[in-house]
């Protein structure tokens, strides 16, 4: 959104990753604060919920900023990167049943927007 190139590598874009808002993981550190279960070990992100590949990211900034982005792509795929990854957060679920992410990467990415706008356009 500052005009500078973003380069995406490999997988023809279609790398997938979730996406957490930090008031959804401050939610679950609260949650585990005020009932804490020793020696457990967590997965937390956006899981299923909230996720993207780096293509429809790409698209959903330029559909919230209202111009196209500028980017490239690369057939060299980062070393050691994965192709798709979704954190499993069924067991904190499980553990946590009212904990729940509130923002979907469409909120996350329009907050995102709105609170750097100025200094991006």
């Amino acid at each position: 959104m500052t005009g500078t190139s973003y380069t995406v590598f490999g997988y023809k874009g279609k790398q997938v990753r979730d996406n957490i808002h930090s008031l959804d993981l401050v939610s679950a550190f609260s949650h585990f604060y005020q009932a804490p279960r020793l020696a457990e070990v967590y997965n937390i992100g956006g899981g299923r919920f909230c996720n993207c590949s780096i293509l429809e990211a790409i698209r959903l900034c330029e559909d919230i900023a209202g111009k196209k982005l500028a980017w490239t792509y690369t057939e060299d795929n980062r070393m050691g990167d994965h192709m798709w990854w979704i954190s499993d957060v069924r067991k904190f679920r499980q553990h946590y049943p009212d904990w729940h992410c509130r923002y979907n990467l469409k909120d996350i990415l329009v907050q995102i927007f709105q609170n750097n706008a100025d200094r991006w356009i």
